[in-house]
């Protein structure tokens, strides 16, 4: 079990292998939760840019100009 001391300034070092399991590195930041028991944990706040692939979905098809201007004229807009 990795443990580590609390300063005066109330600043911990987290130890190098949760360090190394975490992937963290200096200047990463980190998400600090509390569970219903009492326990705490920690994640990476700062992530991988892959980890983010798939949360923006594509359009479903192309839309033309022509067909943005009819549906603002139908929703009562106006075109400049």
């Amino acid at each position: 079990m990795a443990t580590a001391t609390i300063t005066s300034k109330g600043q911990i070092t987290i130890p190098k292998e949760i360090r190394k399991n975490l992937n963290l590195h200096s200047g990463d930041r980190i998400n600090f939760f509390m569970e219903k028991s009492g326990r705490v944990c920690i994640l990476p706040a700062t992530q991988d840019i892959t980890a983010l692939k798939g949360i923006i979905t594509k359009p479903e098809k192309p839309v033309t100009v022509d067909e943005m201007k009819k549906t603002i004229r139908k929703r009562g807009g106006k075109l400049v």
